[in-house]
């Protein structure tokens, strides 16, 4: 198995093949049509010109192709709030920023194509890699901008970092997940306002 450190993705071959990216590209076109469930091994083989067994020197599995879209799209959503959060000069501002820009990209890019979100929704209820990978990375943000806020007196110092992390991930959770945030949808809007003044309240030093 293949992997990478953000986004491990179970694939054979060179990494850097462009018959891959082909192979990406063409299965992302179909999943968008046909839908991920629907749609086999044979029938991308199809689509795109290659036989099967081609497909599966460079990917041991359909869902090792939707993994690999899907990590590509978490990709995406994990640059979209870092440039947000980047934006901002206070440890306050940053984690406001981050509820919005995490909710707004999410929902851009998931629920723009229904078809592409059956892919997101078997990630997020499977729980592949890419998926785990990306919440680590999330988390890890999320860590970083309590401490910086914790060093400039913004935040509170009492209650130990990683259970005041793991809170707010949980807090955030819902508007991350796919499948969760399809539910939650109808509040997506002010939601990560009303949230992120919650949570600045409960930092109060």
């Amino acid at each position: 198995m293949k992997t990478t450190s953000a986004y491990p993705v179970s694939a054979r071959g060179p990494a850097d093949h462009e018959v891959r990216d082909q192979i990406v590209a063409a299965a992302t076109e179909h999943f968008s049509r046909y839908g991920y469930e629907k749609t086999t091994v044979s029938d991308l083989a199809k689509a795109i010109g290659f036989s099967k067994a081609y497909i599966y020197k460079f990917f041991e599995s359909k869902q090792a192709i939707g993994e690999m879209i899907c990590a590509n799209c978490l990709r995406e959503i994990e640059a979209q709030v870092g440039a947000a959060v980047a934006e901002a000069k206070q440890p306050p501002e940053k984690l406001r920023r981050m509820f919005k820009s995490i909710t707004e990209a999410t929902l851009r890019l998931l629920f723009q194509d229904q078809k592409l979100y059956e892919i997101a929704a078997s990630a997020a209820t499977e729980r592949w890699q890419a998926v785990h990978a990306y919440e680590e990375r999330i988390q890890k943000l999320l860590r970083d901008i309590l401490q910086e806020g914790r060093q400039s007196g913004d935040f509170e110092r009492k209650t130990p970092l990683d259970e005041t992390a793991t809170a707010i991930y949980l807090v955030i959770r819902p508007y991350i997940n796919p499948v969760l945030l399809q539910s939650s949808a109808d509040y997506a809007e002010e939601a990560p306002v009303h949230l992120s003044n919650l949570v600045l309240r409960s930092l109060s030093p």
